[in-house]
C-alpha cells in the first residue's frame, strides 16, 4: 500500500501532465480544407479540375508560413490537412470538376474524425454550373461529415460572397482588409488563431453573428484601400474588432462578375456581446452605404485609344496600361485578342525602331507548337488567342521572331517571347497573369526599361505599381468588363448600386445568424 506522501506525489505528477499544453493527449484536433477561385459567369470559359492544382495531406502546411514546423501555432494543435485547391480566376467551374473535388475533400475528412476545429480556406467567389452558392454548399456538406460541434473558422477574400448559409455554417469568419491583398497571409493567420484561441479558452462558438447584406456591387478597381473611401472604410474594421465582446469584424465587397443572388456587399461581426456585435456591424454597414458615391477607380481610367496616346507621349518608363476587360486574375478568359490586335495595327510599332512595347500575355497553343519546332531565333507563323472567348475579336495570325522559350511554368506551362516590329508579345500555352518583375526578367525582358508595358490586369499589384512611370486602366472588352452597366445581369437582387439609384426598402439593420448547431430560419 502506498504511503499518503506517495499518493500525493502521484496525484501531483498526473495533474501536471494533464495540464501540460504541449501534451498530444490534450491538443485540439484541427482539419484544413478549401477551394479557391473567382469565376466569371460572363465569360464563356470553363474551369476544370486540374486548374486547382490540389494538394492533400501534410504538404498543405507549406502554404501557411504561420504553421511552419516548430512554430508556436503548429505546436498548439494536432493537424489533419485534407485537401486544398487554388485556381487562377477564370470561367465557371464545371459541375464534374466540383463534384470530383468535393468527393476528395469529404473522403479525406472522413479518415481522421473527429475534429475539434476546421480551418476553411476559401476565396468565396466560385461559381459552378447548375449550382448557386458553391461555398455555402461546400461548407454544408463538410459540416455533415465533421458534425455540428466542430468549430469552423472561415478565411476569405474581401471580393468573395457571404450567403446567409455560409454565415450560418461558419462559426468564425473573416476576410482580407487590403486591396491589393497584401494582407492575405495575415488574414489567414487571424482566422486560424481565432479558431485556436476559442478552442483553448473553452469559449467555443461565438454566441452572436451579425450579418448585413449591403446592396452595393463594385469592381475591385473601384474599392482599393490605397485611396478613399476604401482606405477609411477598412480602417474602421480593426476598430470594431478591438471592442470588448467582439471576436472579428469584416467587410466584403462581393464579386461583380457573377450573376447570382448572393453577389453583393456584406458586413459581418462575430462575438459574445450582442450589443457590441450588432452596433459594430450596423455602424460599418451604414458608413459603407454613406460613402457609396465616393468610390472611384484607383487610377486614371479611359479608353484604350486614349491610354495608348498617353503612353506614347510619356517620357517616363515604363508606362503601364492595364488591359482590364480580360484580366485573368479577376475571372477573364485571358485570351481575348482585341487589345493586341489594336496594338499590332498601330503604324509606329510596325518597325523594329519603334518604341518597345511588351504585351503580357496571350495564350496561343498553335503558335507555341510551331515555336518549339523552329527554336529560338526562327521566324514562325501561327494562331494566337480566341480559343475561349472570341466574342470581341477572332484569333490573330502572327508572324514573328522567337526571342526566348521557357518551359515549366506552373500556369503557362510554356512561354515564348515573339517579336514583331517593336512589339514583344509573351505567348503562353495556357493563360498566365504577369504580376512580378521576375515574370519578365526570366524571359530576358526588362520591364523597367521598356517604353510601354501592357498587362492583362486591373489595379497594379505592388511590384508593378512600384516600377510604373505612368499608368492608366483601359476600359477594354472581356468577361470582367469594368463597366458593369454593360453586363447583362438577370439574377442579382435589385435594386443594386450603382446599377440602380432608388432604394425605397433599404434596411441596414443587423440580422442575427444562429450558431451552426441551431437551425437557420430562412
Amino acid at each position: 500500500m502506498k504511503s499518503p506522501y506517495n499518493l500525493f506525489l502521484s496525484f501531483l505528477i498526473l495533474s501536471l501532465f494533464s495540464c501540460n499544453p504541449t501534451s498530444s493527449d490534450v491538443l485540439p484536433r484541427i482539419a484544413i480544407a478549401g477551394l479557391s477561385i473567382e469565376s466569371s459567369t460572363f465569360s464563356p470559359a470553363r474551369t476544370t479540375e486540374e486548374a486547382f492544382h490540389t494538394h492533400q495531406g501534410i504538404e498543405i502546411m507549406a502554404h501557411y508560413p504561420f504553421l511552419k514546423p516548430e512554430s508556436r501555432n503548429r505546436l498548439r494543435a494536432k493537424w489533419f490537412p485534407a485537401l486544398r485547391g487554388k485556381s487562377l480566376p477564370g470561367g465557371i467551374v464545371t459541375r464534374k470538376a466540383y463534384e470530383s473535388l468535393m468527393k476528395k475533400i469529404l473522403n479525406q475528412l472522413k479518415k481522421n474524425l473527429p475534429y475539434d476545429g476546421l480551418f476553411f480556406d476559401i476565396h468565396g467567389a466560385m461559381s459552378v454550373v447548375g449550382l448557386d452558392d458553391p461555398e455555402g454548399d461546400m461548407i454544408t456538406r463538410i459540416r455533415e461529415v465533421v458534425g455540428k460541434e466542430t468549430l469552423i473558422s472561415t478565411s476569405m477574400d474581401l471580393h468573395g460572397n457571404v450567403s446567409k448559409r455560409l454565415a450560418h455554417q461558419s462559426d468564425l469568419i473573416t476576410c482580407y482588409r487590403m486591396a491589393p491583398h497584401e494582407d492575405t497571409i495575415i488574414s489567414k493567420q487571424r482566422a486560424l488563431e481565432n479558431l485556436l484561441d476559442r478552442l483553448e479558452n473553452g469559449k467555443g462558438k461565438p454566441q452572436y453573428k451579425a450579418w448585413i447584406p449591403v446592396p452595393i456591387l463594385l469592381p475591385g478597381e473601384k474599392t482599393s484601400t490605397r485611396i478613399e473611401p476604401g482606405k477609411s472604410l477598412y480602417a474602421k474594421v480593426p476598430e470594431a474588432e478591438a471592442k470588448a465582446g467582439v471576436v472579428d469584424a469584416a467587410i466584403w465587397m462581393g464579386y461583380p462578375w457573377a450573376d447570382e443572388p448572393r453577389n453583393h456587399g456584406v458586413v459581418m461581426v462575430t462575438g459574445d456581446d450582442q450589443k457590441a456585435v450588432v452596433e459594430s456591424a450596423q455602424h460599418l454597414a451604414q458608413y459603407y452605404w454613406d460613402v457609396r458615391n465616393e468610390f472611384a477607380f484607383v487610377a486614371p481610367t479611359t479608353s484604350f485609344e486614349e491610354s495608348m496616346a498617353l503612353a506614347l507621349k510619356s517620357k517616363n518608363k515604363p508606362f503601364i496600361i492595364s488591359d482590364m476587360g480580360d484580366n485573368p486574375t479577376a475571372g477573364g478568359a485571358g485570351d481575348v485578342t482585341w487589345t493586341l490586335k489594336e496594338i499590332l495595327n498601330i503604324p509606329i510599332f510596325q518597325s523594329t525602331t519603334g518604341p518597345e512595347l511588351i504585351y503580357a500575355s496571350i495564350p496561343g497553343p498553335d503558335f507555341i507548337t510551331k515555336a518549339l519546332d523552329a527554336g529560338e531565333g526562327a521566324v514562325v507563323t501561327g494562331y494566337l488567342g480566341a480559343n475561349e472567348d472570341d466574342r470581341y475579336s477572332g484569333p490573330i495570325v502572327l508572324t514573328a521572331k522567337i526571342l526566348a522559350i521557357r518551359k515549366g511554368d506552373i500556369h503557362a506551362a510554356i512561354e515564348v517571347v515573339a517579336q514583331v516590329g517593336s512589339v514583344k508579345v509573351i505567348v503562353t500555352q495556357k493563360r498566365k497573369p504577369y504580376h512580378y518583375e521576375k515574370d519578365f526578367t526570366q524571359l530576358g525582358l526588362n520591364p523597367r526599361n521598356t517604353h510601354i508595358l501592357v498587362v492583362k490586369i486591373g489595379y497594379l499589384v505592388p511590384e508593378l505599381y512600384d516600377i510604373r512611370g505612368g499608368w492608366t486602366m483601359a476600359l477594354t472588352p472581356g468577361g470582367v468588363d469594368q463597366n458593369l452597366e454593360r453586363l447583362d445581369y438577370r439574377r442579382i437582387n435589385r435594386p443594386m448600386f450603382p446599377l440602380d439609384r432608388e432604394f425605397p426598402d433599404l434596411d441596414l439593420s443587423a440580422q442575427l445568424i444562429p450558431t451552426s448547431d441551431r437551425p437557420l430560419n430562412k
